[in-house]
């Protein structure tokens, strides 16, 4: 039987990120995807137009409708909107029995829309990331949740230590965001340190990006892969996703799904670290 997985997260209209870009993706890392829709927003490549949270008590039936007939192996959260939505997710989660959970703390669309409101962020750090497995976030969201500044290494160092105090196993903060020609992930646990690099690409095709990279995390999580594994494929799939663009659209256009199984795997560097930070 093929790994059972679910997407909690919102819909974009535009289908480059979301729920619809974390569908995609399960399928193409080739486990069996489900959805808890918290959010429909009005999108395209150009930005969000609109946005519509699901209510509460939908959001919740939605999971328990999950929780009673799928044997989910991993989760990941994407998209949850606002505080109510979060602690909605965060019970739900407790109830189920839904594996690991990889949790993409979605703050801000690629053409700059808020997805995420402001009291939302004590709701992240106090209910969820104490369920979570990984966090993944990019140097933007990663200042928002630790509260400080990330310019040089040893800065990400230590927004990673302040985020393992919330709970979480593992953070996976993304590089994306930085300077300089290769794009360098920080995965750091409590025992382990390393960093993952491959070749910047230079793109607008960049929509749906952490999305992309979350639920390939989640597949293989779900596959019975190790962090550091699964976390390897999920670079190697978005690298190729990034790499070969699909030129659609006017704006920030959607990633490629197809390539990583069209082009195989991408070329990326892993590189164990001793620095402690505990």
């Amino acid at each position: 039987m093929r790994p059972q997985v679910l997407t909690i997260a919102g819909s974009d209209s535009g289908g480059g990120a979301g729920i619809q870009a974390d569908l995609k993706t399960f399928q193409e890392l080739g486990v069996f995807g489900t959805s808890v829709v918290t959010a429909v927003t009005a999108q395209n490549t150009c930005g969000v137009h609109g946005i519509e949270p699901i209510s509460p008590e939908l959001v919740m039936q939605q999971l328990d409708a999950i929780g009673s007939d799928f044997s989910i192996a991993a989760c990941k959260t994407g998209m949850l909107f606002d505080a109510t939505r979060i602690e909605t997710v965060a019970a739900g989660l407790k109830h189920h029995a839904f594996g690991q959970l990889v949790v993409d703390p979605v703050m801000v669309a690629k053409g700059g829309a808020s997805l995420l409101q402001g009291t939302a962020v004590d709701a992240l750090k106090t209910s969820l990331l104490p369920l979570a497995t990984v966090i993944t976030p990019n140097v933007p969201e990663a200042e928002v949740l630790t509260g400080m500044t990330i310019r040089s290494f040893n800065d990400r160092l230590e927004a990673t230590r302040r985020m393992l105090a919330y709970g979480v196993r593992a953070v996976i903060l993304k590089g994306g965001h930085l300077e300089g020609e290769s794009a360098e992930d920080l995965i750091v646990t409590e025992s382990e340190t390393f960093i993952l690099s491959a070749p910047r690409i230079q793109t607008s095709d960049t929509h749906g990006t952490g999305c992309t990279f979350s639920a390939a995390l989640t597949a293989e999580l779900a596959k019975g892969c190790s962090i550091l594994e699964a976390t390897v494929t999920a670079k190697q799939f978005i690298q190729r996703a990034i790499t070969h663009g699909l030129e659609i659209g006017a704006g920030h256009g959607p990633t490629n799904h197809w390539a990583y199984a069209m082009h195989g795997e991408a070329g990326v560097t892993v590189e164990s670290i001793t620095t402690h930070h505990r």
